[in-house]
C-alpha cells in the first residue's frame, strides 16, 4: 500500500543531486501463508506493519526500471544506513534505473512508529518480514527481477530467506555480513561471554537497547575514537574514512534500537558455533539451504571491519555452491562500506556493475526505443 508519493530533489553524494519519485510504502502480512511463519508463531497472529521507502528516477518512466532492489539494514539500525542527506547509496541506485525499496525491519525506524515491536526471535525477520516485504515489492513492480542487498545482519537475513523465494529473488549482495559471527575477533567473544553472563544474572528479557544514544556518544567522541593513539578493540568505521558531517548524520539518523533477545541469541549461537562449527550464526538452521542455492552472490567485506572481519564474512562465499559468486575485500570498516568517503567511487560502482551484468544474463534484450538508461557493466 502506498501511503504517500512525492517528487524530491536529494543528494547522491555531496553536490551531486538527483530528482526522484519517493513513496512511503506500508506492507502487512496477510496471515494466509502459515508455511512462512516460525514454528512457534501461530498463523493469523496480528499482522506486523512494515514500512519501506521506495525511490525511482523521476527522469524516466516506471516501465523503464530494470529491476527492484530490496535493501535490508543491519542490527540496531534502520533504512537511513542506505540514505543520508549528504550521501545516499539508495539514491545512487535509483538514478541508475533501479526501483529501490529501503525496508525498516520490525521495531526499527518508521515500522516502529507504525506499531511494530522489536523481534523476539530473529526467525521472525526471515519468515515474516522479508516474505511480507517481497510480496509487496512484487505487487507494486510486477514481474521484474528482485535482488536483495543486505548490510551486516541484513545480509544474514537475506541468506536465510532467499532459498524459500528462489523463484523471485535473482541475486544477493551483502556488505559486512558475518557468516561466522565473532570469528576473526579476539574481543567480540569476550563481549558475548559478558552479555550472556549478565543475562543469566539479571534476566534482561525482550526489551530494546537504545543504540541511538550510543551513536550520539560516538559522534561527540569522534576525535577520540579515530585517534591512532587510542587502541579501541571495536570501531564502527575505519579512522579517517568518513567526513565528520557524514558520520554525524549516520549516528543521528541510522542508529536505532536493538533487540535484546536478538543480540542474546547472536552471542549464544556464536559460542555454540565455536564449539560445533555451526554457520550463519543465529540463523544456523538455514545454512544448508543457502549453501545449496544457486543464485548470483556478491559478498563484500572490510579489512578494517572489527564487527565483521573478513574471516567472519568469507565463509559464506567459500561454502556457497553457487556457480556465480564473487568475493571482494576493501580497506574499510563496518559502516563506511556503504557511506565512506570513497564508497561512491569504489564499492557503489562495483555493486552497480555486478547488478547490470547479472541483469543482462536473465532479462530479454530491450527494444531500442524503451528509454531505459544503460547500467554500468
Amino acid at each position: 500500500m502506498i501511503l504517500s508519493s512525492s517528487t524530491v530533489e536529494q543528494a547522491i553524494d555531496g553536490d551531486h543531486r538527483a530528482t526522484l519519485v519517493k513513496q512511503i510504502v506500508l506492507a502487512r502480512r496477510n496471515g494466509t501463508a502459515p508455511a512462512l511463519l516460525a514454528d512457534d508463531v501461530p498463523a493469523g497472529e496480528g499482522a506486523v506493519p512494515l514500512a519501506m521507502v521506495r525511490k525511482r528516477s523521476a527522469l524516466q518512466p516506471p516501465s523503464a526500471d530494470r529491476a527492484a532492489l530490496l535493501l535490508i539494514h543491519g542490527y540496531g539500525q534502520n533504512r537511513y544506513v542506505w540514505h543520508l542527506p549528504a550521501r545516499s547509496f539508495a539514491n545512487y541506485l535509483a538514478t541508475a534505473g533501479f526501483d529501490v525499496f529501503s525496508l525498516d525491519l520490525r521495531g526499527h525506524g518508521r515500522s516502529r512508529h507504525l506499531g511494530a515491536h522489536p523481534p523476539k526471535r530473529i526467525t521472525e525477520l526471515v519468515r515474516e518480514d522479508l516474505p511480507t516485504a517481497l510480496a509487496e515489492v512484487q505487487r507494486l513492480t510486477g514481474p521484474r527481477p528482485i535482488f536483495l542487498v543486505g548490510h551486516s545482519l541484513g545480509g544474514l537475513v537475506s541468506y536465510a530467506a532467499a532459498p524459500a523465494h528462489a523463484g523471485v529473488v535473482k541475486g544477493i549482495v551483502t556488505l559486512g555480513s558475518p557468516y561466522h559471527f565473532t570469528r576473526g575477533s579476539r574481543f567480540l567473544p569476550l563481549v558475548g561471554d559478558a552479555v550472556l553472563a549478565l543475562d543469566r544474572r539479571l534476566h534482561l528479557g525482550h526489551g530494546a537497547l537504545p543504540l541511538r544514544y550510543v551513536g550520539e556518544a560516538m559522534r561527540l567522541a569522534r576525535v577520540l575514537i579515530e585517534s591512532p593513539f587510542v587502541p579501541l578493540p571495536i570501531r564502527s568505521h575505519a579512522p579517517g574514512s568518513m567526513e565528520p558531517r557524514v558520520l554525524g548524520q549516520h549516528m543521528s539518523l541510522a542508529m536505532d534500537r536493538g533487540s535484546i533477545a536478538v543480540v542474546r541469541s547472536m552471542f549464544f549461537r556464536a559460542a555454540e558455533a565455536r564449539a560445533s562449527g555451526h554457520r550463519l550464526g543465529v540463523l544456523y538452521g538455514y545454512a544448508a539451504a543457502f549453501e545449496a542455492l544457486d543464485i548470483p552472490l556478491l559478498i563484500i567485506a572490510g579489512s578494517e571491519d572489527s564487527l565483521a572481519p573478513p574471516e567472519a564474512v568469507r565463509p559464506a562465499y567459500e561454502r556457497s555452491r553457487s556457480t556465480d559468486k564473487t568475493y571482494r575485500v576493501f580497506p574499510r570498516g563496518h559502516i563506511d562500506l556503504i557511506v565512506g568517503r570513497d564508497a561512491p567511487y569504489t564499492i557503489w560502482p562495483l555493486v552497480l556493475t555486478w547488478l547490470g551484468t547479472r541483469l543482462r544474463r536473465i532479462e530479454p534484450r530491450r527494444p531500442a526505443h524503451s528509454g531505459a538508461p544503460p547500467v554500468a557493466g
